[in-house]
């Protein structure tokens, strides 16, 4: 079954970085998809952060981390940089693709989602 796994979430301090990891399993063809990051803080929709075609170029469509987050992959893995994070940034954290090479923010159109990975930052 194919599968995307999300890696590198955990406890960071206010200001600080973490970044995230996105791998495809279960013989999921990665390379030829575009992969967008989404968060979702509890009670609350998935919202669209970034994301990146196959060829690497990087869509930031949320304006609350542009300038702090930024989207890079390679053969194997989705990278999701976050730097100067903030408490509203304690969320989980899923990667997500409409198993095409085009990028969206919209939680609706993608079609295979990762598990998610939880992100706190705290002091």
């Amino acid at each position: 079954q194919v599968q995307l796994v999300e890696s590198g979430g955990g406890l960071v301090q206010p200001g600080g970085s973490l970044r995230l990891s996105c791998a495809g399993a279960g013989g999921l063809i990665f390379e030829y998809y575009a992969i967008s990051w989404f968060l979702q803080a509890p009670g609350k929709e998935r919202e669209g952060l970034l994301c990146i075609s196959m060829n690497g170029d990087g869509t930031t469509y949320a304006d609350s981390v542009k300038g702090r987050f930024t989207i890079s992959r390679d053969e194997t893995k989705v990278s999701l940089q976050m730097n100067s994070l903030t408490p509203e940034g304690t969320d989980t954290y899923y990667c997500a693709t409409c198993m095409l090479d085009y990028c969206s923010d919209v939680p609706g159109r993608m079609d295979l989602w990762g598990k998610g990975t939880l992100v706190t930052v705290s002091s």
